[in-house]
């Protein structure tokens, strides 16, 4: 394909664990990427120096907070103007922490939705009428604890319950010429929080295929959902290798 034929996807935490994979499965798809990133700058660059040696020109790296609501369609402005067109967004970034019930916080409240919910949304309006234009598609990453609690973690798995609903109301809305589903991964990396929402052990012994997942595992969900799921929207993906079933 030359570069005026090649889809084009913004993904939003692309520079380091799941995000990075998911990008380098799109890009070896043959798409061209926009690539966010909050404070990952370095990670981002290196990443972007590997795929561009892939292929030269086919990406873009973006930096914002995505709590910064009147940011976000500078985000979806700036790919359409490097590439001049606009296939896929992906909603990967992600604000994960736990929250007891009894010390909940309104400013956790506040940055948690910020991030899990209320960035996709406007970056999916705003990307709405370039997705139009190529019948394009959206992709978000949910959570299997969308439908089930996580203990300690009740702020978070409500965001990303309206990001679940989200994606169907979306779905709905930009019909039939745009595509919106979402993936839900279980345990798939090893938290980098101090205390850990569930052990490794636990993932093992209470997953059907007994093995946590690898960002791999997300990547072709969202590759698939992005380019071949032609008759798929409104839906949400369980990538867990069956954690959801339970023990």
């Amino acid at each position: 394909m030359t570069a005026v034929d090649r889809p084009v996807a913004l993904v939003t935490g692309a520079a380091r664990r799941v995000g990075a994979v998911i990008a380098r499965v799109l890009h070896a798809a043959g798409y061209d990427l926009a690539l966010h990133c909050r404070h990952s700058r370095a990670e981002l660059d290196a990443l972007i120096a590997e795929l561009e040696s892939a292929r030269p020109h086919s990406t873009l790296a973006l930096q914002a907070d995505l709590a910064d609501v009147d940011r976000l369609p500078a985000l979806v402005d700036a790919t359409v103007a490097r590439f001049e067109r606009l296939d896929a967004l992906v909603n990967n970034a992600s604000t994960f922490y736990p929250t007891p019930l009894g010390t909940i916080t309104p400013q956790q409240w506040d940055e948690l939705f910020a991030a899990n919910a209320r960035a996709p949304l406007f970056l999916a309006q705003a990307a709405a009428p370039y997705l139009r234009a190529t019948r394009g598609s959206i992709v978000n990453i949910t959570d299997i604890y969308a439908e089930r609690p996580l203990p300690n973690h009740l702020v978070y798995g409500m965001s990303k319950a309206a990001l679940r609903m989200a994606t169907m109301a979306l779905a709905q809305a930009l019909g039939p010429e745009v595509r919106v589903n979402a993936v839900a991964p279980g345990n798939v990396l090893t938290s980098e929080h101090l205390i850990k929402a569930e052990t490794l052990e636990a993932v093992i012994e209470e997953t059907a295929l007994h093995r946590q997942g690898v960002p791999q595992d997300i990547a072709g969900a969202v590759l698939w959902l992005l380019h071949d799921a032609t008759y798929v929207t409104g839906q949400t993906l369980r990538v867990d290798g069956g954690r959801y079933l339970g023990p």
